[in-house]
């Protein structure tokens, strides 16, 4: 199955039921009065954390996601069934953002974690909630509120304690399928690794952490050469990096240049990398001319006072297995101590401030005159959210929608930007016409 860290789609939560008009009629029950009940709430959309899944395949085909609607009023007072959200589950590590905006919506790292991205409309009410002194029997209700629309892109970044990286081909599918359950397609040519594989490293002594093979990198990726970003975005997830470092020197491969030209790409792309915990493992060292290299790479490397500090340089054969289990045991002391990284959770941009405004702000709308139809057109979210849940067939609310518009200020822009009387004028996105009146 590919891997898939990448993806965007389409929400529509559930538009709220609507209300009704309706009245009681009971025998012995004088001036029964109104008694039409509200609509139910519409569904929301919900994402939410499946550990058993690993990719974001399900969204490569299936880009469209709705939710249902809630139920309309009912007569004697009954408020209409609210519909079931609708879940959509992700796996960890799954950045969600707003695709219109950027804005980052959520960081969902842990099993069973939720986040609302699209939510269901409320229901309108019913004419039961009308009811004044001055109006005891009102012929008014709402349309249910219109769910939220939202285009959402997600991005998954592998959770795992430990990263490998290095060059393709250094050794790194061959050391994950040693001292753990994964099984990495292995071969002696590049760019074995295409995707992310993971596997749980346990030891004799009980303690255990995730490590993740990351696909190769090379010269170039921070700019987005080769899998580029699509490797970088995982490594900043990892505590601790296993910087993988080929000393078979077979095709005349420097390890040194090497070791250099990945730190190079890790600094590009995101200095605090260099600053988590770091081993540096030689690989290979079964082949001929392992040991001369390795030689040359520690004095080439202590002499780089450029270079971040190497506490350690463990030299390892995978395919013999020697010096693996010492280099786990290094690891899982490492992580002991290490620290989460920053990026490991993000959390949405959110202000402590609270700004409390006193002087009512009216909503903001957009008046504007289009010749080809010789008509005004009226847009903003508020005017045609107030449409959309004006019950337009019945007189009394159609006059409470026009009492509303001109409390918004719409009558008084439409005067200022030109309009006269006998002008048509529509809602945005509507087929309702309307002539305006000073």
């Amino acid at each position: 199955m590919a891997f898939v860290d990448q993806a965007q789609v389409e929400l529509k939560a559930g538009k709220g039921g609507d209300g009704i008009v309706s009245f009681r009629h009971e025998k012995f029950v004088a001036m029964g009065g109104p008694f039409g009940g509200d609509g139910g709430h519409g569904g929301s959309i919900i994402l939410k954390v499946d550990e058993g899944l690993r990719t974001l395949m399900d969204f490569r085909y299936n880009r469209h996601f709705k939710a249902q609607a809630g139920g309309n009023g009912g007569t004697k007072g009954m408020t209409g069934a609210s519909a079931d959200d609708r879940i959509i589950k992700v796996p960890e590590g799954t950045l969600v953002y707003d695709a219109d905006t950027g804005e980052l919506l959520g960081d969902l790292l842990e099993n069973g974690q939720t986040l609302v991205v699209a939510k269901g409309g409320r229901g309108g009410r019913g004419n039961i909630r009308f009811a004044t002194p001055a109006n005891p029997a009102p012929e008014i209700s709402e349309n249910g509120e219109p769910g939220q629309v939202r285009n959402i892109r997600m991005e998954l970044r592998v959770l795992a304690d430990v990263g490998l990286v290095g060059f393709p081909s250094a050794g790194k599918s061959t050391l994950l399928s040693v001292v753990s359950n994964a099984k990495p397609k292995i071969g002696a040519y590049h760019f074995t690794t295409i995707d992310p594989n993971i596997g749980l490293v346990r030891l004799a002594d009980g303690r255990d952490f995730v490590m993740a093979d990351l696909p190769g990198l090379i010269e170039g990726a921070s700019q987005g050469v080769g899998l580029g970003f699509e490797f970088l975005r995982h490594v900043e997830r990892t505590r601790l990096i296993l910087h993988l470092v080929d000393m078979s020197g077979i095709e005349g491969n420097d390890p040194y240049e090497q070791y250099r030209k990945i730190l190079t790409e890790l600094k590009e792309y995101d200095p605090t990398l260099l600053e988590r915990p770091q081993i540096v493992v030689a690989t290979k060292m079964d082949m001929p001319d392992a040991a001369d290299l390795l030689a040359t790479f520690k004095k080439q490397v202590q002499a780089d006072s450029g270079l971040p500090a190497v506490p350690e340089i463990v030299p390892i054969s995978a395919i013999q297995q020697n010096g693996v289990n010492q280099l786990m045991i290094l690891t899982a002391n490492t992580l002991e101590t290490a620290p989460v990284p920053e990026s490991y959770h993000l959390e949405p941009e959110t202000t402590a401030e609270k700004i409390y405004k006193f002087k009512e702000e009216k909503p903001e709308f957009k008046v504007e005159w289009v010749a080809d139809e010789n008509i005004w057109l009226i847009s903003g979210q508020a005017v045609e959210k107030l449409f959309a849940m004006t019950n337009m067939q019945r007189e009394a609310t159609i006059m409470r929608f026009a009492r509303k518009l001109r409390h918004m200020g719409v009558d008084e822009r439409l005067k200022e930007a030109g309009a006269k009387n006998g002008d048509d004028v529509r809602i945005n996105n509507s087929d309702f016409v309307f002539e305006f009146s000073e």
